[in-house]
């Protein structure tokens, strides 16, 4: 079971810190406890108000929960941070600073920043620094967000991002609002961006940020904006958050869309000012640029060793037209049996019976010649947990790929009853021959490296764990493999050899996905 992290936010707190701390400690008794408290806004108020803080600093009252703050975002305020030393203010609250990404030992991600964006031909003093940011803060924290991912694979958003200012696009009048912001919660794609400043609470519904070169998955974003504390509207200025890490979270979660989105207001904005680009091609094989950018550092390697080389050929693939990307609006997810970190099983489209299964990946890759050592190993324990299963159905399994005339990597898995296992080579061969096809056998594969580097292959690892390949591939016939296990010599139902003639009712797939599902459970090592 995961565990839920609890977290309270406020909005801006202008010098009533009794009033917030009181607040707090209160809410932390009923509903706590809560690992931290963050603030938005202005946090500080007049210099009479500052007073209020001398019984905290000298011990005389204790801040219930750690508390961090944002920066100042005018010149009034900007005076109580001048002898602020390494951000602590007293004994449990604390000034995260101007910008960046804070990680709780929870791995709860929290992307900050202060203040208000700089005014354009604006030139600031040195006493301006801590209230305006400008471009390079904002591309700073993209980058601290993704500079450890090394596909777009391995990003899935942040927790929480904390701004004052409001993004532009939320609402129709962007008055005092910030296009910058809405470049940054575009790029990081957090779960929920919290701000203040608007002295309102304001809470649309989620909106889904579409998939890019960061990421290939829709993530939603929770956009809540906090009153003042002690307004006299009586509006909602603290906010408490119950979550899961997202680094923890399936990737099943992190896509499920709910009921009441809205359109993502950013879709349509021209950022390129601040990319160089044009917003279709913003950031292009910006994980590998990372390590220092450029074609030779690909021939090096990285984080996922020799293999890194082989990702950028696929990041250009429009993965809203993919049927099998799972960010994309085309999956018909109700096929999805299971996901892993990189791959997900799901019911074959036309199966040839009910242990017919697909092994893909979640992301956009052509095939499994081109996988990195991490994912290979992932695709192996998912091959792994299959063969165990289907033995305890008195099943073999034979696993199929034909990387021909198909753009996203899928491996085929069929399940046959133990007693037909020896057929199944015989079988490969007689189709071969009436195809004039050359069959290489091959040991079991170990490595993506034992696969063509170039160029199209057919492959199937066979129970006996032998191989069988071939790079003859003008001419080859989509259905090779349905043929195969079809022929007279072992399924013998060549009536199944086009998938088209065994699609199913929605409903049938619903029931065959839900049976499959239950009896894989006990083998599924993604639960």
């Amino acid at each position: 079971m995961d565990i839920k992290i609890k977290i309270l936010v406020a909005g801006d707190v202008r010098g009533r810190f009794r009033q917030l701390f009181q607040r707090v400690e209160s809410i932390n008794k009923k509903a706590g406890p809560f690992e931290i408290l963050l603030c938005v806004g202005e946090f500080f108020g007049t210099v009479e108000q500052s007073d209020e803080l001398i019984a905290f600093k000298n011990g005389n009252k204790h801040v219930p929960v750690p508390t961090y703050i944002l920066g100042p975002c005018s010149k009034e305020t900007a005076q109580f941070y001048n002898n602020i030393q390494d951000g602590e203010i007293c004994s449990n609250l604390t000034y995260l600073g101007k910008r960046g990404l804070y990680t709780l030992s929870s791995g709860v991600k929290i992307v900050y920043l202060s203040g208000l964006e700089k005014p354009e031909k604006f030139k600031t003093t040195d006493d301006d620094e801590n209230i305006y940011f400008d471009k390079d803060d904002i591309l700073s924290i993209r980058n601290s967000c993704i500079v450890s991912k090394s596909s777009a694979s391995d990003y899935k958003g942040v927790d929480v991002l904390l701004t004052s200012q409001w993004p532009y696009g939320m609402m129709e009048e962007n008055q005092n609002a910030s296009k910058l912001i809405s470049f940054l919660c575009k790029e990081i794609k957090p779960r929920y961006h919290f701000c203040g400043l608007n002295s309102k609470y304001y809470e649309p519904a989620p909106f889904r940020i579409p998939a890019d070169q960061l990421t290939q998955l829709e993530l939603c974003t929770r956009f809540i904006s906090l009153a003042d504390v002690g307004n006299a509207a009586k509006e909602k200025y603290i906010y408490a958050l119950s979550l899961t890490p997202v680094e923890k979270m399936r990737v099943l979660e992190l896509i499920q869309k709910t009921t009441n989105e809205i359109k993502c207001p950013f879709v349509g904005m021209n950022f390129h000012e601040f990319t160089g680009q044009g917003e279709q091609s913003d950031n292009k094989q910006y994980f590998y640029d990372m390590q220092g950018g450029g074609e030779d550092n690909r021939k090096r390697g990285g984080a996922r060793g020799q293999r890194h080389d082989k990702r950028p050929r696929i990041m250009n693939i429009d993965q809203e037209k993919c049927w099998f990307c799972l960010s994309s609006p085309e999956v018909e997810k109700h096929l999805v049996i299971s996901i892993g970190d990189n791959f997900y099983l799901a019911l074959a489209k036309g199966p040839i019976n009910e242990f017919h299964v697909l092994i893909m990946s979640i992301t956009h890759i052509s095939s499994a010649s081109l996988l990195a050592e991490d994912d290979w190993k992932e695709l192996v324990k998912f091959k792994k947990a299959l063969r165990d299963f289907f033995r305890s159905q008195g099943q073999v399994v034979c696993f199929t790929e034909r990387h021909y005339k198909s753009s996203h990597l899928q491996i085929n898995a069929l399940g046959i009853d133990e007693g037909y296992a020896w057929k199944i080579k015989h079988a490969f061969e007689d189709k071969s021959e009436e195809f004039n096809l050359q069959l290489e056998t091959l040991p079991a594969l170990t490595s993506s490296q034992m696969l063509p580097q170039q160029g199209a292959y057919f492959v199937a690892e066979l129970p006996d764990e032998s191989t069988l390949l071939t790079r003859q591939m003008k001419h080859f016939p989509l259905h090779f493999a349905r043929d195969v296990f079809c022929s007279e010599n072992l399924l013998n139902c060549e009536e199944k050899v086009d998938w088209k003639d065994c699609k199913l009712d929605k409903e049938e797939e619903i029931e065959m996905v839900k049976s499959f599902r239950k009896k894989f459970q006990k083998y599924d090592f993604t639960l």
